[in-house]
C-alpha cells in the first residue's frame, strides 16, 4: 500500500450487475463486476503541479523508460527525434521524490540515466540531467526488448517501492531474439512491475507490442507520426504517477462444485485473464489487475455452478479485490456476491442483463476485429469480409463509435446495422494497425 496519510488511501467498491434466474437444468451464471476506486487525491493535484507535496506524503513509485534506439529509428530521422522529445516530456511529468530511469535499447539494454545500475530521485536537477543525457541517444544496432525488459526489472527491483512502472518505445520487429526468448522475459517480468508499450511509425509487430502490454497489465497503442509522441508520452507518465495502490487482485471464491468458466476484463479493454490464476486457498483463486489511481474498470466472470431444485437459490461466487500485505496476508478492499436462483418463470430465467449482453458483444467485436484482419492478411477476402462487416454491426449496436471510426477506414459500410460491408482496395498500413491495435479498446454500457 501506497505510503499516503489514511486520507489519500483510494476507497474500492464493487457492484455486481446479473441476471440470478435461471430455468430448470440451468447451470451458467453470468455476472458484471464493476471495480470502482475513488479518493485517492493524487491523480489530478500532484500531475498538474509534480512538486507540490504536504508533509509524509513520499511517492511510492519507481518508473523506467525504454527507447528503440536501433538502427532504423534513423529512417526517418524524425523519429529518433521525436523519441527523444517525448521521453523528455515524459520525465518533465515524473514527480518529485519518485525513483527513475532511462534506457536506451537496442540488440542489447544500455542505462542512459543515471547509469551504473541505480534510479535517480526525481527533482529539478536530477530531472535537468536526464534530459541532457538524452541528446547522447543515436540510432545504432538491432532489437531485443526482452534484454530492455530485464534490465528494467534488476533496477526497478532496487528501488523500495510498492508501484513500478515501465514505458517502451519500439519502431521496429523485435527480430535480435527468438518469440521464446521474448517469452520468457516476460514471464519472469510478469507481477514485478506494469508496462505500457507503443510502436511509432508502421515497421512493428502489433501482436508483439500488444503482448508486451498484455503481460504486464499495461496498455498499447500506435503512434503512427511521431509528432505525437509528446503528448502520448506524457499522458501515459501522468497516469502511472497516478497510480497508487499497486498488485490488486480479483479474489473469486467459488463453493462445492461450483467452477469459474472465465474471468475477463471487458472495460477499458478486453484482456483474458482465466489462464492467469493462482489458487489462494480453498476454492479460491486470485487474478492479477496491476496498479490503481482513480479509476474504473469491468469484469465478466461466468461460473458453471451444479445443479438445483427449482426454488433453490445459492452464493454462486464472492467477488473480492485483494492486495497482499508486507506480513504475507492480504488486506480486503472490498467484494460483490453473484448469486444463482432457480425458477420456473420464463420470462425471469431467459431475459438476459444488459451489462452482460453489452460486453458479450464487446468481446466478441475485439475478436471478430482480429479474425478479421488475419483473414485478410492472409488473401481470405470472403472470411475476412464477413467478420469485418460482424465488427461494423456490432460497433453499430453497442455504440462504440471510435472503433466504428477505424473500421470504416479498412471497410467501405453499406448498411452498418445488417452489417454489410465492401473490403477497401487500397487501406493505408497506419489504419489497418491503428484498428487491429485499438480493437480490444470497449465502450462502457450507458447507464
Amino acid at each position: 500500500m501506497a505510503n499516503f496519510s489514511k486520507s489519500n488511501v483510494p476507497q474500492f467498491s464493487v457492484d455486481v450487475y446479473q441476471n440470478e434466474y435461471l430455468p430448470e437444468g440451468g447451470r451458467e451464471v453470468n455476472a458484471i463486476a464493476t471495480v470502482t476506486s475513488t479518493g485517492g487525491g493524487t491523480v489530478g493535484s500532484a500531475v498538474s503541479a509534480p512538486h507540490l507535496y504536504s508533509a509524509g506524503q513520499t511517492p511510492d513509485a519507481a518508473v523506467a523508460i525504454m527507447v528503440d534506439c536501433s538502427g532504423s529509428m534513423d529512417y526517418p530521422p524524425t523519429k529518433m527525434r521525436g523519441a527523444r522529445d517525448a521521453t523528455a516530456a515524459a520525465i518533465d511529468a515524473v514527480r518529485d521524490g519518485v525513483h527513475f530511469a532511462v534506457i536506451g535499447g537496442t540488440h542489447v539494454a544500455k542505462e542512459v540515466y543515471p547509469g551504473d545500475g541505480r534510479l535517480a530521485v526525481a527533482g529539478s536537477q536530477t530531472r535537468a540531467q536526464a534530459k541532457q543525457a538524452l541528446r547522447k541517444l543515436s540510432a545504432g544496432g538491432g532489437t531485443a526488448i526482452g534484454t530492455w525488459l530485464r534490465l528494467v526489472d534488476r533496477l526497478l527491483s532496487s528501488a523500495d517501492v510498492s508501484i513500478r512502472h515501465g514505458i517502451v518505445l519500439t519502431d521496429g520487429r523485435n527480430e535480435h531474439e527468438s518469440a521464446e526468448d521474448l517469452q520468457a522475459s516476460l514471464d519472469a517480468c510478469a507481477g514485478r512491475f506494469t508496462c505500457d508499450a507503443r510502436g511509432v511509425g508502421t515497421d512493428w509487430e502489433v501482436k508483439e507490442v500488444t503482448s508486451i502490454a498484455s503481460a504486464l497489465l499495461g496498455t498499447a497503442d500506435i503512434v503512427a507520426d511521431p509528432a505525437g509522441l509528446s503528448a502520448d508520452f506524457t499522458q501515459m507518465m501522468e497516469a502511472a504517477m497516478g497510480k497508487e495502490v499497486a498488485d490488486v487482485s480479483l479474489r473469486l471464491w467459488t463453493p462445492m462444485g461450483a467452477e469459474i468458466k472465465f474471468v475477463k476484463q471487458v472495460a477499458p479493454t478486453v484482456e483474458e485473464l482465466t489462464d492467469r490464476r493462482t489458487e489462494a486457498g480453498p476454492r479460491a483463486g486470485d487474478y492479477p489487475t496491476g496498479s490503481w489511481g482513480d479509476e474504473s474498470r469491468d469484469y465478466h466472470i461466468c461460473v458453471e455452478v451444479p445443479n438445483a431444485e427449482l426454488g433453490q437459490e445459492m452464493l454462486a461466487a464472492r467477488v473480492s479485490l485483494i492486495v497482499p500485505q508486507p506480513d504475507g496476508s492480504a488486506q480486503t478492499l472490498s467484494q460483490g456476491l453473484v448469486r444463482a436462483v432457480w425458477t420456473d418463470d420464463m420470462a425471469a430465467s431467459t431475459s438476459i442483463n444488459p451489462q452482460v449482453a453489452h460486453y458479450t458483444g464487446q468481446a466478441e467485436l475485439a475478436q471478430v476485429i482480429q479474425q478479421g484482419l488475419d483473414a485478410r492478411k492472409s488473401g481470405d477476402m470472403d472470411g475476412a469480409t464477413a467478420k469485418l462487416g460482424r465488427a461494423v454491426q456490432l460497433a453499430s449496436a453497442s455504440g462504440n463509435e471510435d472503433t466504428a471510426k477505424l473500421l470504416s477506414k479498412v471497410v467501405d459500410v453499406v448498411d452498418a446495422v445488417a452489417g454489410t460491408v465492401r473490403l477497401k482496395a487500397r487501406v493505408a498500413e497506419a489504419d489497418e494497425m491503428t484498428l487491429e491495435t485499438r480493437s480490444t479498446k470497449t465502450v462502457r454500457v450507458k447507464k
